[in-house]
């Protein structure tokens, strides 16, 4: 008696071009997702936060438009020669520079003279400071990539990109359930078997 198997066919189904471009872009957003977190808790158990340089007097060491990562350390912790960034009260914006002397009196108040690079002497005021910011490295021109991408219709662009970028990944597709059905259970012929007149017999 003769034996069919039965033959499965498995039918991969082609991905369009906007469902690749889609899920590259999800997986990029994940990944800014996951590095914005990491940032977060760099920010709130190391005391690490960004800065951005806004002007010149640490060029060509630190050039305008730098994105800087700083952490809080105390101020007796530096050296000559850190880059830090030490508040100058309320009304007035932080200042980061150079140190170019520092020492610690008996109070705990460390006073530090400061100096940008590009500037040809020191700071005319004093810093007197208990915690500085210590600059660890920095990114020149990022600054301004991130300005850029502040801007209100900038992030609203991006918003609806992303918007319609899901809409189209996650829309459902029309599938021809014929054709799936036919592959996955091909079609037999019936088997006919013709007998003699007289049965068989011999």
């Amino acid at each position: 008696m003769p034996t069919h198997a039965r033959a499965t066919h498995v039918r991969t189904k082609k991905r369009s071009v906007p469902t690749i471009i889609g899920d590259c872009i999800l997986q990029v957003l994940a990944a800014g997702g996951v590095v914005c977190i990491a940032l977060v808790i760099c920010a709130v158990a190391f005391d690490i936060t960004l800065i951005m340089f806004k002007t010149g007097s640490m060029s060509p060491t630190i050039p305008t438009g730098s994105l800087a990562v700083v952490r809080e350390v105390p101020a007796d912790s530096v050296e000559v020669g850190d880059v830090v960034t030490v508040d100058r009260g309320v009304s007035e914006l932080p200042v980061t520079h150079r140190v170019v002397s520092a020492r610690t009196q008996d109070n705990g108040i460390t006073i530090l003279d400061l100096k940008g690079d590009a500037n040809a002497s020191a700071d005319p005021a004093v810093y007197e400071v208990t915690t500085v910011r210590k600059v660890l490295w920095h990114v020149p021109g990022l600054a301004r990539v991130i300005v850029y991408f502040s801007n209100p219709l900038v992030l609203g662009a991006i918003t609806l990109t992303m918007a319609a970028l899901v809409v189209a990944v996650f829309w459902p597709r029309n599938t021809d359930d014929d054709d799936d059905a036919e592959l996955a259970e091909p079609k037999t012929e019936p088997i006919q078997v013709l007998l003699p007149p007289d049965g068989g017999r011999q």
